[in-house]
């Protein structure tokens, strides 16, 4: 099992709060890697939220293709943030990390979003592709406010690795996953959290229903549903797909991923659309066992279980502050002087959210609608 630590908070925090959570649900990954999302981002991002940041690796010669193909395209760099790496034993350094802030090209400035958010998908699949045979460009995410660090490795070593303790680099929500490694290679693209333009997901558990379920989203036509190196991606672009694409609200996600019964369906006001979302949807019903947490554009963080609830996972905290974990200690490092009788534990029918700036959790129920 993988472990997660998600926060979500009014103020901006430093990654290091995530990464001490993982440090103490230790038992429940191997250190085989671990990957974090920045949403909210503050420090020298702060005043440059309009702007995409391009997040990923690179060597020395696959800087030179990245940056020929961003000036080509008309991207104006305005900011990079490198992470000040230390020599860790253990930990086996690359050329250069970066998240860089680029300012948009000329013919794009004035566009609607959903034409620049093509743009930027476009792009870090473009520059995938261009490093993807030997590693030389590896990229995670190209967007607004958001930010992505990942490489292979316990946590605490990584933490120490990149400086995290001593950064500047601060966010108001921020994913992070400690990797158990089990079905797939050691992959930074396996990597929890994923991210597609403004929606983002990590899994502990496994995705038995991960082949029919990548059929389906590959073949909607979308360039952005490919990949699929760690069988929980899909739970990102499933989201992506319902919420974006579809346009129903964050709750139905819940009904699409784990269907209920037509019997059950029967009890709730919204039967007719809750019938036709299983009946369209079934392919992308999951199997798990599954605990999936995930934030909005709007800033909301979710967690939900599915059916078989075969994994931890907790939500609390107080008001302008909450964790979604896998594991109580771990809530008890990010949130210690909250009211612990209130913590939620989602059950098979229920999806936990967060409400943006952390204002409340609210508990959703399938069967109640």
């Amino acid at each position: 099992m993988c472990r997660l630590a998600a926060i979500t908070s009014r103020d901006y925090f430093s990654p290091m709060e995530n990464v001490i959570a993982l440090e103490t649900m230790k038992e429940g990954h191997d250190g085989s890697g671990m990957g974090l999302i920045l949403k909210g981002l503050g420090g020298e991002f702060k005043e440059l939220k309009d702007y995409p940041v391009l997040s990923g690796i690179c060597s020395e010669a696959g800087l030179k293709t990245l940056d020929d193909y961003m000036n080509k395209l008309g991207f104006k760099m305005k900011y990079t943030w490198t992470p000040k790496t230390r020599p860790v034993k253990g930990i086996e350094s690359r050329d250069y990390y970066f998240a860089r802030v680029y300012d948009y090209p000329d013919m794009y400035r004035d566009k609607p979003l959903d034409e620049k958010e093509s743009l930027l998908m476009k792009t870090r699949l473009s520059l995938r592709k261009l490093g993807e045979k030997d590693e030389s460009i590896i990229v995670f995410s190209f967007y607004p406010d958001i930010l992505a660090l990942k490489e292979v490795g316990d946590p605490l070593q990584l933490a120490e690795f990149f400086g995290l303790e001593k950064t500047s680099l601060k966010a108001k929500i921020i994913l992070a996953q400690g990797r158990q490694n089990t079905n797939y290679a050691i992959n930074l693209y396996a990597c929890h959290p994923f991210f597609i333009q403004g929606y983002s997901t990590m899994t502990n558990g496994e995705n038995t229903a991960f082949v029919p379920i990548r059929e389906f989203l590959m073949g909607r036509g979308f360039p952005g549903y490919i990949g699929y190196n760690s069988d929980s991606e899909v739970f990102c672009h499933i989201l992506h797909y319902t919420c974006r694409q579809l346009g129903y609200p964050l709750h139905y996600y819940k009904d699409v991923v784990t269907p209920l019964k037509q019997a059950e369906i029967e009890d709730r006001p919204d039967r007719e659309a809750v019938t036709f979302l299983k009946m369209s949807l079934r392919p992308l019903c999951i199997d798990g066992p599954n605990c999936v947490i995930g934030f909005t554009p709007d800033g909301s963080c979710f967690m939900l279980q599915d059916t078989k609830k075969l994994r931890p996972g907790v939500v609390g905290g107080v008001k302008g502050k909450f964790g979604l974990m896998s594991e109580e200690c771990g809530l008890d490092s990010a949130v210690p002087g909250r009211e612990r009788s209130v913590d939620v534990f989602p059950m098979k029918y229920d999806m936990a959210i967060v409400t943006p700036d952390a204002e409340e959790v609210t508990v959703w129920n399938q069967l109640l609608g």
